[in-house]
């Protein structure tokens, strides 16, 4: 699932190409995209973009007279821009791969979702009040304090995996990043907020906002003024989301994993828990005994 840095990234390339021009026509190719009645789609036709920013995971563009038209793309979604050619043709909203198209006179925006589980969503809203609706109400953690960081990291007693993943608490955090976050602040994925410390709190605290301003440049940098292609969950330099079985950077252990559901959790055990391997829900049961308990 894109998160604050690909989000920041999109919104960024969204924000060049369609600020200044109005929608000529939003084409949707699913019914099942559309999450909301009231404002119709067709309020944005005709009217000028004024703004698109961030709300969470979500890309929200605004147009004249206070309707947005917000994106969340789930874990498949993607955004890409095709710039409209000398024949005119618009990409094809069939429903299967292209959900929907946002038509500018000078190009499309257009929102593609990979597999067959359909998660993308488009809603709509009027006004900052409806913007506000959406928003999970996390806190923004690029402009926020340590104090108001701390507050929300302890206002409930969570592993700080669940922690730094409720939107709830902070904004657009997901799977991918707390555990680049985790790993930097060498902190373990089920550490008790409330057991944590001032010292923990505080390297926690840099480690997130290193950590999201690091990959937001590399991002940039990587799209090159062009529009951000090739977003993905599991990104060349990561220091241990997706690396399972992989040397650590810091360290040279073997990363290693927790698996639950659909997700996994990858942490180094020499740097972020004392050498303890944790247990993995499904593998530790059926070893009982035979689980390895430490790196050794």
């Amino acid at each position: 699932m894109p998160e604050l840095p690909d989000v920041t990234v999109y919104v960024e390339a969204v924000r060049e190409r369609t600020r200044g021009h109005p929608i000529e026509k939003v084409r949707l190719g699913s019914v099942f995209l559309l999450r909301t009645a009231e404002p119709p789609v067709t309020a944005v036709e005709g009217r000028v973009v004024t703004e698109v920013r961030r709300i969470g995971k979500r890309v929200a563009i605004g147009v004249e007279g206070g309707c947005w038209l917000v994106l969340h793309l789930m874990i498949a979604g993607r955004l890409h821009w095709s710039a409209l050619a000398r024949t005119g043709k618009r990409p094809k909203t069939d429903g299967r791969r292209i959900l929907a198209s946002v038509d500018f006179p000078h190009g499309s925006l257009y929102l593609t979702e990979a597999g067959t589980q359909k998660r993308a969503s488009l809603h709509m809203a009027s006004g900052e009040d409806g913007l506000a609706a959406l928003d999970p109400g996390g806190i923004d953690v690029l402009t926020c304090g340590l104090a108001e960081f701390s507050a929300m990291l302890t206002r409930e007693n969570h592993t700080l995996k669940r922690a730094l993943t409720d939107p709830h608490n902070f904004s657009g955090i997901g799977n991918a990043y707390s555990d680049e976050i985790l790993h930097r602040a060498c902190l373990s994925p089920i550490l008790q907020t409330h057991r944590m410390t001032s010292e923990e709190t505080g390297r926690l605290f840099d480690a997130t906002r290193e950590t999201l301003i690091d990959w937001v440049d590399r991002l940039r940098k990587e799209a090159n003024g062009g529009f951000p292609e090739g977003v993905t969950a599991f990104r060349e330099g990561m220091a241990v989301h997706g690396r399972f079985g992989q040397p650590c950077p810091r360290c040279g252990a073997k990363v290693q994993r927790i698996r639950y559901a659909a997700n996994e959790t990858n942490y180094c055990a020499r740097c972020q828990t004392g050498g303890r391997v944790l247990a993995d829900r499904a593998l530790s049961r059926l070893l009982g005994k035979d689980w390895p308990r430490t790196l050794d």
